[in-house]
């Protein structure tokens, strides 16, 4: 988030403070992206990979600290409840073999982590959502004792003055009530980031808003929570009600979501994107630096932007822009859309097929985007959150009176060619890009998702009653995943 947290109550004289901070942050980025050479770079990719630990009934297990003491690795951390961990893989050049080094180094760090969970009697798990939470599994209790996490609570709380309420639809409605922000711990996700050139980004970064639909529709991985059959991809209204600091029935105008999909196309570059993190929504953490931003630009340095890389960690959009300082300074596009699982395989294809897409039609974005307003790109990435592969989403038609409506499946077959440019262009080996690729044409042609495989699983377990059914569901899975193969080559639980 770019400053540590260490105390979890601020007044408001520190929020006063945090917010001329952060418009100074924002005059310094401005400048800073004028410069000729500013994050100029190869591609890379880099990626966090969220986790849960079960007991050996398939229940949360909630060890997390006493699992990173004994297990001491630099790339692994805390998450928000104490049933999760986090892996940030280590950065590498997108051409070559990317995936296939990524994908060893999460295999090598989740086969080295085992040994320390089976020491307390538990699991690991890469799934969406675990199917065997409870509502008791998520109080405030869960999260874990860190003040990062109280301070979060205690801001979305101090603007919000009420509990968060979850409505979710779906074949089992759902209508639940939390004290705290810890429902959000039951996401787990699989986030992937794209090194871009700032001359690059506004196009990069819209095919991103464009695409990511598709990508979601075919990786659905989270349809059951709280023992409720709901969306392909449930974490997606999950995340945003969890959050969701705006208090309701104020009878002001009602603010945006701190889990938007997004407020419109880019037209400009990324700055369009920091400002409004600025600008649409109040701080929940206002921890400052001691840094002048702008003397440290004007005399050409690179700025650490501490309080604005603060701000950006408490607004969760789907495709964020994140800016690094690290060998002066960079932009990344964050692509937190994926759900964490089933196997490193079949994450690896996502990733890549989310990634080729987002380079394969960035040149094209020009002709697309008067052809699409914002609205239709954001009411597909909730359709396909819903429905998966079978949802009917609108796609830019440049022969006709545009938009056309397509079956989410369709367009995946459609644009695995676009996906696979994409990725050629970053310098992926050929071999690499078509073997991923693979992977999601046979997910799109069989209709065999990992959320598909959850539900089929559970209609045939269900006559035992619904937690035995998860308890036994849930340990299938997790045994397929640790075989490793795709997830639509899994026999039915």
């Amino acid at each position: 988030m770019g400053l540590s947290i260490d105390k979890e109550h601020f007044d408001e004289v520190e929020f006063q403070q945090f917010e001329k901070r952060l418009h100074q942050n924002l005059d310094a980025l401005e400048v800073l992206l004028r410069r000729d050479d500013f994050g100029l770079g190869e591609s890379s990719l880099g990626a966090e990979l969220e986790l849960d630990l079960i007991d050996n009934q398939c229940r949360p297990l909630t060890v997390n600290r006493s699992v990173l003491s004994q297990h001491v690795d630099p790339r692994l951390q805390l998450e928000l409840t104490r049933f999760n961990l986090e892996f940030n893989l280590s950065p590498v050049a997108a051409a070559g073999q990317p995936f296939t080094i990524l994908r060893g180094e999460m295999e090598e760090a989740l086969r080295e982590l085992e040994p320390a969970v089976a020491e307390h009697g538990g699991r690991i798990v890469t799934i969406g959502i675990l199917p065997t939470l409870r509502l008791e599994d998520l109080q405030r209790s869960a999260m874990t004792d860190m003040p990062r996490y109280r301070a979060l609570s205690s801001g979305l709380r101090r603007i919000r003055r009420k509990p968060f309420r979850i409505r979710i639809d779906g074949d089992e409605p759902l209508d639940q009530v939390c004290d705290d922000v810890t429902l959000e711990g039951a996401n787990t996700s699989f986030q992937i980031h794209l090194r871009i050139n700032p001359a690059d980004f506004a196009n990069t970064y819209n095919a991103a808003q464009l695409v990511t639909p598709l990508a979601i529709a075919v990786a659905g991985n989270s349809p059951i929570f709280l023992e409720h059959c709901l969306w392909e991809e449930t974490r997606v209204a999950l995340f945003k009600q969890a959050v969701d600091a705006r208090a309701p029935n104020t009878g002001d105008w009602r603010r945006a979501a701190r889990v938007p999909f997004g407020h419109g196309w880019v037209r400009r570059g990324a700055f369009e994107l920091f400002a409004e993190t600025v600008r649409l929504f109040p701080p929940i953490l206002p921890v400052c630096d001691d840094e002048d931003p702008m003397d440290v630009v004007m005399a050409g340095g690179t700025p650490r932007l501490a309080e604005l890389r603060l701000q950006q960690g408490t607004v969760w959009q789907w495709n964020r822009a994140i800016y690094d300082p690290a060998h002066g300074g960079h932009l990344r596009i964050e692509l937190r859309s994926l759900p964490s699982g089933p196997t490193p395989l079949d994450m690896m294809a996502n990733a890549a097929f989310l990634v080729g897409l987002c380079v394969g039609l960035r040149k094209d974005m020009y002709q697309l985007l008067p052809a699409f307003p914002f609205r239709y790109a954001e009411y597909n990435f909730y359709r396909a959150s819903q429905n998966g592969l079978d949802a009917q989403l609108l796609w830019p038609d440049l022969s006709s009176v545009s938009p056309a409506q397509f079956k989410a499946s369709e367009l995946v077959m459609r644009f695995l060619p676009v996906a696979n440019d994409g990725l050629l262009q970053l310098g992926v080996d050929e071999s690499e890009a078509q073997q991923l690729l693979a992977v999601i044409e046979e997910r799109a042609r069989s209709g065999r998702t990992a959320s598909h495989w959850q539900r089929n699983a559970l209609q045939k377990l269900d006559k035992k009653g619904r937690p035995e059914a998860l308890a036994e569901m849930l340990l299938t899975y997790q045994t397929h995943s640790q075989q490793g193969q795709p997830v639509s080559e899994w026999k039915p639980a």
